[in-house]
């Protein structure tokens, strides 16, 4: 099974900087990964490149192709954004805090420390070292926290902590060039900028921005320069200062004494700058000041637009205003949230701010102009518990501990609707058929129903005393809901059409952690900590019909889809198979070490001797019940063939160090005698960051029933399911919903080859008219696009004859490649012909094969379910415009 990693779901913004590139795609560290955000198409995917930890830092190439990730162990990745593939990596010495390419691209400026390095982008050149270091600039007296660069990528503006914003110059020169100092401040600088005159684009002003609020408008007197003095082209006789004209270059002489370098395209490697506009010899002077927001709110995040002339600033408190420059004209100052917010940012035209907040999760897109939403999106800011596909596979509802509901549409990766009427943890979803009906079961004591088409809770199940359920299930006709609970160790019955309490089933000892009906009759399994699984006949209120014993506590039991096979996880991490009919143990799978690996920080034994948490927690078949899926207190998850009892694959779902449990062999020098040294909190509490770290830190993991691990997350899985088109499946974990899909390139796998099966006698056979022919070769070739073009080449009379010459053996085939038609092809009554005509003519066939076709028969519904829904959405809007041309035609 070819399954590859497809997108991140339900993960939060966590910190970092956002980006915007080519006006409309946002870009946004989750973690360790990237996530890409199409604002027009509403479309969001996750690279599938992961670093080594959680990224502190992003910056994009002004056209977009480009990005440079840098995690908080200071290790970058150079992603080609358009391939999503990583092309080179380098690893900083320094804590980096900001990173930004110059306008044309070339170079990129990256401040590591107290260090401001000038690297020269290593674009798609093959070599051994890609990163190319051109200039380091020692003058800062303590770490950078901004960076901009001046729009001829000459000149470097700098913020930092010791209060000071400094410009550099990039021209070489024999004699050592001093920054020029920007004081004044009294907080840390957030933000330097520059800014231009908008005929000649030459810089003009520069603004500083500091913690406190403060603003301040940097210009030169006219004396110094003016774009519009002649004189300019001249350098001035003196700088300003004493320490800026030690640094002054010596421009007659300075030809015969540089020797210059030449770089890999032979050209001269010395800057072209505009000698007779000198920035760092101008003389600065301070035009203005003035404050956005006066204490106690902290000025957290701003961006200046050149275009526009305009500042957004965020603030702790949660309150962004928009400025209009250099008058500091506040055009909006409004209110998002009551946290800090850590990100703002404008798009390339300037008409959407980006802002980010941590602690919420969330990012928001705003237009100024017509004062709306453009994006609006928040996961769960606490760990996923369940999740469920929805019967066509096109929509996954998550619950979590965040006490909301979410549903998400796999395609674009949006979220489109949040409940959030439940007052504790949600443990259960399950879709009904028809998938617009959703039901929750959630630790408040209900059982909730949630209508998808009006989005509102319209029938609430509670109990005569309040209960906690940990898990749901629903029969298949949709008339009887039954919820296991955590305390009372009973199983609950509920008429889905009346909502009243139909029975109260008894037997277990322990908390019901797993509950299934059999798809093909009314009997509901369950299974229990009391090391029991137990068969139940709800409708005729017989009790326990059957008991399966264990030795030891069942953690959870599923179903194969013909309900011919029971499976079952125990705590000693083996997988029992069970025959329900006959009662009989069929084999069992000694899964242990197949998820054990990773070790906690806490942890005193070695991964391969410790024997804790290395049990299955949740189990998923296959849509063919051909194999199964396991997860649990792992970064592993576990794909075994059922027939077999093999293991087919592996999955490890993150890297990220950031978590606990990833690494299998923990570094001896991080122990001291106090503990591990990740987990000792050291962070110092007199300053915003080492606040900031504290609070995330102890958030989401100092609540009752959590994992203590001193606030440090510890990677599981705890809920899987596989889409019912069997293409796709998806994991709770730790970081979110990860969804894997099928790999969508060419496999080569052919069926009867022989020496005069190939791409060019297909090709023959179409030109010769022989479609039959053609199709079944392709077939026999099974190479993708062959298939799809041999479909096309039919003609629509002669589709019957050739639907039935077709094999029985390669129906499944061609059902895959017409639901894949279906779904990008424009003819779509032709397609609907084909499967009409198949379904006429191997409907016998499909019906006794249906469950190694029912995959693709799923795949086939999905797509034309969705056709389905586009046309009906599209008539109803036109229905009255339509009405309205008819009678406009009839008038005249």
């Amino acid at each position: 099974m070819n399954y590859r990693f497809q997108n991140l779901l339900g993960a939060p913004y966590r910190g970092g900087n956002a980006l915007v590139v080519n006006n409309s795609l946002l870009i946004s560290p989750i973690g360790n990964r990237v996530a890409v955000t199409d604002l027009i198409k509403s479309e969001t995917i996750t690279l599938p490149s992961q670093s080594s930890t959680n990224l502190r830092r992003i910056a994009a190439s002004p056209d977009g192709v480009f990005l440079l990730a840098i995690d908080e162990n200071n290790r970058c990745l150079f992603i080609n954004l358009l391939r999503r593939a990583v092309l080179h990596r380098i690893t900083f010495k320094h804590p980096v805090a900001a990173a930004k390419f110059s306008p044309d691209g070339q170079l990129i400026a990256v401040a590591a420390g107290k260090l401001l390095q000038i690297w020269r982008s290593p674009g798609f050149r093959k070599e051994f070292f890609p990163f190319e270091l051109i200039r380091t600039f020692t003058d800062c007296n303590d770490r950078i926290t901004s960076l901009d660069w001046s729009p001829d990528s000459g000149y470097v503006l700098a913020g930092s902590k010791d209060l000071t914003a400094r410009l550099f110059c990039l021209k070489k020169s024999t004699k050592y060039i001093k920054p020029f100092l920007f004081l004044g401040h009294r907080d840390v600088i957030v933000g330097a900028f520059f800014g231009t005159d908008k005929k000649t684009n030459r810089v003009c002003r520069v603004y500083t921005i500091s913690r406190d609020g403060a603003i301040f408008s940097w210009g030169y007197s006219e004396m110094d320069g003016n774009f519009d003095e002649p004189s300019l082209a001249s350098e001035p006789e003196s700088p300003g200062t004493p320490e800026q004209g030690q640094g002054n270059n010596a421009e007659g002489d300075r030809d015969s004494r540089v020797k210059k370098r030449k770089n890999f395209d032979g050209k001269d490697d010395t800057l072209d700058l505009d000698d007779r506009f000198p920035l760092h010899k101008l003389k600065w002077e301070l035009i203005k000041k003035d404050f956005f927001m006066q204490a106690p709110a902290k000025l957290t995040a701003c961006d200046y637009h050149r275009g526009l002339d305009m500042a957004v600033v965020g603030f702790s408190n949660g309150i962004f205003g928009l400025y209009q420059m250099p008058d500091f004209v506040c055009i909006h100052l409004l209110s998002i949230s009551r946290e800090k917010i850590t990100t703002a940012v404008f798009n390339d035209l300037g008409n959407w701010l980006t802002f980010g907040c941590a602690r919420l999760g969330q990012l928001l897109v705003w237009e100024w102009k017509s004062e709306s939403y453009i994006l609006k999106q928040q996961g769960h800011y606490f760990d996923v518990n369940c999740l469920a596909y929805s019967p066509d596979s096109q929509l996954i509802a998550t619950g979590a501990d965040d006490n909301k509901i979410k549903v998400w549409t796999v395609s674009s990766g949006f979220c489109f609707v949040t409940f959030s009427e439940h007052t504790n943890a949600v443990t259960a979803l399950h879709f009904m058929p028809g998938n617009h009906c959703l039901l929750s079961a959630s630790l408040d004591g209900t059982v909730r129903a949630w209508d998808l088409l009006r989005y509102r809770n319209f029938k609430t199940f509670t109990t005569p005393t309040s209960k906690q359920f940990v898990s749901l299930a629903a029969d298949q006709s949709g008339e009887v809901i039954c919820a296991g609970t955590l305390d009372s160790f009973e199983i609950f019955v509920w008429s889905m059409k009346t909502g009243r309490l139909l029975d109260i089933l008894s037997g277990h000892e322990g908390p019901v952690h797993g509950l299934v009906f059999s798809p093909t009759n009314a009997t509901l399994a369950s299974s229990s900590w009391d090391k029991t699984v137990r068969l139940w006949d709800v409708f005729d209120g017989k009790g326990a019909v059957e008991t399966f014993p264990h030795t030891h506590d069942v953690l959870t039991v599923v179903y194969r889809p013909d309900g011919k096979q029971l499976a079952c996880s125990t705590l000693d991490g083996h997988i029992h198979f069970w025959d329900p009919i006959e009662g009989l143990l069929m084999y069992t799978i000694e899964g242990r070490r197949d998820i054990a690996g990773g070790r906690l920080m806490t942890d005193r034994r070695s991964a391969a001797n410790s024997t804790s948490g290395k049990c299955f927690t949740t189990l998923c078949y296959s849509a063919d019940g051909s194999y199964i899926l396991a997860g649990g207190n792992s970064k592993y998850i576990c794909m075994y063939d059922v027939a077999d009892q093999v293991l087919l694959r592996r999955f490890q779902i993150t890297h990220n160090l950031s978590l606990d449990g990833v690494l299998d062999v923990l570094n001896s020098k991080n122990m001291t005698e106090s503990g591990p040294l990740n987990l000792i909190d050291d962070d110092n509490s007199d300053t915003e960051e080492g606040v900031d770290k504290q609070v995330r830190n102890k958030l989401a993991y100092d609540l009752p029933g959590s994992m203590p691990n001193y606030g440090r997350a510890v990677i599981r899985t705890k809920c899987l399911r596989i889409a019912p088109t069997g293409r796709s499946w998806a994991a709770a974990t730790t970081e979110g919903v990860l969804i894997y899909s099928m790999d969508e390139s060419f496999i080569f796998d052919p069926t009867d080859l022989d020496i005069d099966l190939t791409p060019e006698a297909v090709d023959a056979a179409l030109k010769e008219n022989k479609t039959s022919r053609a199709v079944i070769l392709s077939l026999r070739l099974n190479e993708d696009s062959l298939i799809k073009k041999c479909i096309i080449g039919v003609s629509p009379a002669d589709i019957p004859a050739v639907a039935s010459s077709v094999p029985v053996k390669y129906i499944q085939r061609l059902v895959e490649a017409l639901a894949s038609l279906l779904e990008n092809c424009p003819h779509m009554e032709f397609i609907l012909r084909w499967c009409q005509e198949l379904c006429k003519i191997h409907g016998n066939s499909i019906q006794q094969k249906s469950r190694s076709l029912l995959p693709a028969l799923k795949s086939l519904q999905k797509a034309i379910t969705r056709l389905h829904q586009d046309l009906a959405d599209t008539c109803n809007s036109n229905e009255y415009m339509l009405r309205y041309l008819c009678s406009a035609s009839d008038a005249k």
